[in-house]
Parts: structure tokens; sequence; C-alpha cells
């Protein structure tokens, strides 16, 4: 498929594309934060259908738009002759594959939901423009047929290896692949063992091979992969919720989803909560299918996201695997899609268009008329509703695959079993790091809490080291030897003195991150092989499945991390899970607090004991006592949510009650603070539409802009967005001061 340009003089028409008889008037979408479409004229040269991509006059420059539809002149008075002389003309059509029908009715329907500009909406389904134009042909290695004598590295084998293994890779692809610099790659075409060779976006991907053996499934998979099976085959809209325990093989359940979507020659989405993620599952798909999916997150290479977005457009990409950015992605023949840890917070975006891509996810769906499997151990709330309303069907896999059973859970009541001074981890705990060390199976220590220490102090005048930009403190990375803010990415070097009172060596680290932690174990058992696995160490899938292959061959001993390490990973090995404040996140006054925290907890379980070899977890609490720490305990899961359901019931919260951020920021404190009064004195107040605040945002500063919050509170027969809209109209606000809206907030802050 070439990707051209057709303007006025090369016309292009094609009574295949059923442009004849085009509309003479259309509205054109800009990826831009606009109201809506602007209306351009159509000359007779150039026909265009609704979700052609077009070039349009927009000022004193030119636009890529896409057609979102056409406009019926043929009824208007004689008036409307002078409008259309003023309308400008569409400059040209791109040769890429129209927007289909279900992608516009998507972007409306995200627009309308998040009240966001539809343009903004559409700036994230055509994030990489310059797929849109054709491109120039780049530059992939192989190996040469007649390999020369060289000297041989470790980093030189690997990329010969990738190679050996795989098809021809360009430059930055390969060196992520074979954890090398591309100046190693380079050197390796340069003394003739690589070949360089030039090729175009269109030529042909290696496809997935649906007929290839799975592995063998125990008869609670069979049945729950014959339903999604049933599903695909029906190609009709449904969701089912894939609930099976850590360590069930729910991922093998639903690659056979994916194998009925490839044998119909049609495509697939697979979302996943975290880039780390992306690494384990595509060597598992690997392993299945023969070659590995498409990748679309934030860590592919633009000029890679670019050849991703083409693929996927003209159907070539069967399977993408991706981050929730990966929802708008132009599917031309979308079969299924896969939310995997469909609970993760991850899904939620805050930032710009705020939308949860679970929920999204489901609505692409319905649009598309195509089934949504949505997969976890421990499901939401929201989602355990809908399965209860019968909106959704639930398949459960209650047993852990191969026989290995589920981990022992406990607690440590740090009351009574407190750590020494300036230690953190409990003398039972440390009984059972020595034990495991001793019978050669490796831990896990979870800390969620990144950095050295949350808090660095002066001990002479009680001065706290603050971001200048967040209302936030920075947070101590002894490792980097520096401060970091976790919410605006500042960063300045320890001080030797108090900025306060210029006290000399008095600044002081209060409490534990994971690097303080670390050097704890490293001072109990020197002897031990540790690792950090946390985003500061992660930055890449090729990291994650480098420290995950560690692990997994037992090269590391004692695994410390944060939420990173909870998420899907399987280590054969490791045995005993050690969380060192299990109380973390239940403070805060978040709604959720309490089902997030179970979640988490429950998922880095699940990391132990999943082969032969028992696991067993230790809960360092304050609370044992708490219903979060009973039911991990117990093992009564199902129970706890129906608890948490009947508080969230009670007090009209989510699933059972609407609710809406209205966030109100600026750099000049006393103009916010000015718009969020007048939305108070405007706000409707009626019995079924609350509104509560303004107060500071718990994060009163983000960034360098003053934050304040008002929450909205209604029943779920509300149309909350037109009410929302009537509101926000009837109060005016100066352009410094920006008010934006979150349906169905997760975060408080």
């Amino acid at each position: 498929m070439m990707f051209t340009l057709y303007r006025m003089e090369k016309s292009g028409a094609s009574s295949t594309d059923n442009r004849e008889g085009a509309a003479k008037r259309v509205r054109v979408l800009l990826p831009l934060p606009l109201a809506g479409p602007y209306d351009y004229r159509v000359p007779p040269e150039l026909p265009v259908i609704p979700g052609d991509f077009v070039q349009v006059p927009l000022g004193k420059q030119v636009r890529i738009g896409v057609v979102w539809d056409p406009i019926d002149t043929s009824g208007y008075p004689a008036a409307n002759a002078v409008d259309d002389s003023r309308l400008r003309d569409i400059e040209a059509r791109l040769g890429t594959p129209p927007m289909t029908e279900a992608m516009r009715r998507f972007v409306d329907w995200v627009a309308a939901y998040s009240m966001s500009a539809p343009g903004a909406v559409l700036r994230m389904a055509v994030s990489i423009p310059e797929a849109l134009t054709p491109g120039r042909p780049r530059i992939v290695y192989r190996l040469a047929e007649m390999i020369p004598d060289y000297r041989e590295t470790s980093a030189r084998t690997r990329v010969i290896d990738v190679l050996r293994d795989g098809p021809a890779r360009g430059v930055n692809d390969l060196a992520r692949e074979a954890a090398v610099g591309a100046g190693v790659v380079r050197a390796l075409a340069g003394i003739g063992v690589l070949d360089a060779v030039e090729v175009f976006d269109d030529v042909p991907l290696p496809q997935p091979d649906p007929t290839l053996p799975g592995p063998e499934l125990s008869d609670a998979q069979a049945e729950a992969a014959a339903d999604f099976v049933d599903r695909v085959e029906a190609s009709s809209f449904s969701v089912a919720l894939l609930d099976g325990v850590t360590g069930s093989g729910k991922t093998e359940v639903y690659f056979e989803a994916i194998a009925k979507a490839l044998s119909a020659g049609r495509q697939v989405l697979v979302l996943l909560p975290e880039i780390a993620l992306t690494a384990q599952f595509l060597e598992r798909f690997e392993v299945r299918f023969g070659v590995r999916p498409e990748e679309w997150h934030s860590d592919v290479p633009r000029a890679r996201r670019r050849r991703v977005w083409r693929s996927v457009a003209d159907g070539r990409a069967r399977v993408v695997v991706g981050a929730r950015s990966a929802l708008f992605l132009p599917f031309r023949e979308l079969c299924l899609i896969t939310v995997d840890e469909e609970h993760d917070l991850s899904y939620k975006q805050e930032d710009g268009v705020i939308y949860h891509a679970r929920d999204m996810a489901v609505v692409r769906a319905r649009l598309e008329g195509v089934p949504v499997v949505l997969v976890s151990a421990t499901p939401s709330l929201e989602t355990v509703n809908n399965v209860k309303q019968g909106r959704y069907t639930r398949l459960h896999l209650t047993a852990r695959h191969g026989g290995a059973e589920l981990p022992a859970i406990s607690v440590v009541d740090l009351r009574r079993d407190s750590p020494e001074r300036q230690s953190w981890i409990a003398p039972r705990l440390r009984e059972a790091l020595t034990d495991t060390l001793k019978a050669h199976e490796q831990s896990l220590l979870f800390l969620n809490r990144r950095g050295y220490a949350p808090l660095t102090l002066c001990r002479a005048c009680g001065h706290r080291l603050e971001c200048p930009n967040c209302t936030s403190w920075l947070v101590e990375h002894r490792f980097q030897g520096r401060l970091n803010c976790h919410h605006c990415g500042y960063f300045t070097q320890m001080p030797t003195s108090c900025p306060e009172c210029g006290a000399e060596d008095r600044m002081t680290a209060c409490g534990p991150g994971v690097e303080r932690l670390a050097e704890e174990v490293g001072a109990l058992w020197p002897e031990a092989r540790v690792e950090l696995m946390t985003s500061d160490t992660i930055w890449s899938p090729s990291a994650a499945a480098d420290i995950v292959r560690r692990v997994q061959a037992h090269e590391i001993d004692i695994l410390i991390g944060t939420q990173l390490v909870a998420k899907g990973h399987h280590f054969p090995n490791l045995t005993l899970v050690g969380v060192v404040d299990a109380d973390l996140g239940l403070g805060g006054g978040d709604l959720r607090a309490a089902e997030r925290t179970y979640q988490l907890l429950h998922q880095v379980a699940g990391r132990a004991g999943r082969e032969a070899r028992p696991g067993h977890v230790l809960l360092q609490t304050h609370h044992p006592e708490h219903p979060v720490m009973a039911a991990l305990v117990s093992g009564e899961r199902d129970a706890f949510m129906r608890a948490e359901a009947e508080q969230r019931k009670l007090g009209n919260w989510p699933p059972f009650g609407r609710l809406a951020a209205i966030i109100v920021s600026g750099s000049d404190e006393s103009d916010v603070d000015s718009v969020a009064r007048l939305l108070s004195r405007n706000a409707p107040q009626t019995q079924d539409f609350k509104v509560l605040g303004p107060a500071p945002a718990p994060l009163a500063l983000l960034r360098g802009r003053h934050r304040r919050r008002l929450l909205v509170r209604t029943t779920r027969s509300v149309r909350i967005q037109d009410r929302l809209q009537t509101w926000l109209a009837s109060v005016r606000s100066p352009n410094a001061v920006r008010v934006q809206v979150d349906i169905d907030p997760y975060s408080f802050l």
C-alpha cells in the first residue's frame, strides 16, 4: 500500500471508493483543541468522502485534517450561496486509507464523554502526522551471506544472535533488542558482517501463525478459551471478564481467541498497563505464534511508531500490543480487544484528554461490533458490578496452572514485632529471608516508594526540603546523588547545609524508600545478590526483560521493587514475598484506597510459589485487623469486595453513583481562587447533583500552577455532562486560568 498525495491536478477519483457524486461542501476536523469541524469547499476535480485525510488552509498555514461529514446544501436558502463562496478550498487529499466510520464515531464519543474538544481527541488518533505522507526508504541490517573474520565480543555476538533468529531490523530496533549501542551495529556493518538494505514501509510484515500448537490447557482453561473463540466467531459486541487467580494461565486462554482472529484474517489489539510488561508478553507471544506482535508505547522510537501506524491503517499489522494510547490506532479489520490487568490505575490518563482506557476499550468494541476481554486476578469493583448487573460475562479460573499452590499469606504485627531502630525489616521477616537464602531460593521485598527516603529535613530547625514547583517533598535518590520531585521532574543536588538556617551536616533522611531498604539488605546479607526493580531502574522494555531474565536464571537472590514487580512477572524460583509497609496505600481519604491496596498486595503476593516450590508471603503492618489484611490472609476476596460495594452503595459512591472533578488551575493564585469561588456560587445544587468545594487540591501547587478542586456527585440517572456543560458555560474565566473536567476521577491529588 503506497501512501500518495492527490492534489487538484491529480484527481485520483475512483469509483471503487464511492467518490462519484461527492458533496461540494464538507466539515473537516483538525487535530487541534478546537470546538468542532470547520467547513471547506470541495473542488470538483478533487472529490472526497468522509474519513479522507486532507490538507486544508487554516489562517496562513496548511493543516492536515479528516473529512468528518458532508454538508447537504441542496435545501439551503439562496442566501447561503454567498457563504459557500467565502469558504476556502481543500488543497489536497492524502492517499492514506480513510478513517473508518467506527473510528470517527469513537473520537466523537470520547470527546463528548470526557467533555474535551473533538480535535484534541483526534490528535491522539493522529499522533504521528508524518505517517500520513509518503516516507523515504529506511535502512535495515541483515547478516551478510559471507561473514568475514572479525573480533568477537559479547555485544557483537548478541547482535548476530538477534539477526540469526529473526528478520532484518533498523539500527535502533536492533541495538535495543541486542542491548547494545547503535555504534556496535554500525561497526559490524562497516567490517562487512552486516549488510545494509533499503526498504519501504509497504513491504510485507512477518505474520503470526495461528496454526502453531499452543500449550496443553487445563479443563477450566479450555472451557474459557472455547467461550472466547465462540465470541470471535460471532463477530459481535460482547464483554467478558476473565477472572483468574495469579498463575492460572490467563494469557494462554486469550491467546486462543487471538489465534481464531488471526485465522479469520482480522486484527487484534492487546492493551497492557505498563510498558515494562511488554517484554515478557512479546516473548510469550513469539513462542505461541512464531513472530512478535507490533508494539505501541512511548518507548518505541518515533520512526518505528510511524511504521506501526501505517501498517495498522492498511491492515498489514495483525496484532498490536500497547499502552492505553494504542486504543486510538486506525484499525481497519479489528476483531478483538483484550485489556490485561483491567483493574490497573495506569489505564487512567490524567493529562490532556482525561479518559480511562478500559472503559473506552469497551466503547470502541461496541462501536466496532467486536468482543472485548477484560483480564484480571483482582477485578475492579466497577467491572464486578457490571458482571452482577448482567452487562458482562465472567469466566473464572480458580486454580493455578500445572498444580502449583497459591502462597500462604500471614501478617507481621509491627506493634509487637517491630524492627530495630533505623531498620525496616522486622525480625520475623529477617528470619524468613535468611532461611530462603539458605534454601537457595529467591525472595522479593516490596515497598511502593521510590528513592532512598520520602522526606529530608534539617535536625537543627526542622526545615523540610520541598519542590519549588509543587506542593510535595523532594525525594532523596542517594544512588543518583540528588533530590527529585516525582510530580514535575524537578531535581537538584543534596545540599550540604540547611537552606533555611545554614546549619552544616544536619540534613537527615526520614522514612524508607527502596534504595534505603537495599542498603539495609546489603548490610544484613552481604553475600546476597540484590537488585532493584523500579521505574528509576527499568526505563524500557528491554531493561525489564534483562532483569526478568536474570531473576529467572537465578542471578539475583533478593529482588527489591515497587509496583512494577507486582504485575504479571513469572519467577519460578521465587518463594518468599515480604511486603515492608502493607499500610502505605490505605491513607489519604481516597474512596478506592482499600480496593487499590488489596489489588496491589494480592498481585505482589502472587509472585510467590508459582511452580513446584510452595510460596509464603509476609505482610508487615500496624493494622493486622484491617479488612484488607484480613481478606488477604483468609483468601476471601469476594467477601471483601462485597463489603466494599456495600459501603460505596450506602454513600452513593462509584460505581453506584457518578463523580466528576473540576480542577481550576493557573499561575496566579488569586485568579484561581476567584474563578473557583465563582464556580461554587453558580453551581446547581439539587437533590441529585451535589457540588462540594472549592478546596485546595492536595497538590495545591503542581508544575508551578496553583490548583483548586470541586467535586460533583450525582446519581447514575443524571446526564452529568449536560449539567456540567450548562454550569461551566455560565462562568467566564481569564485565559490564564484553566478549568478542566475529569469525569469518573480516580486520582484526588
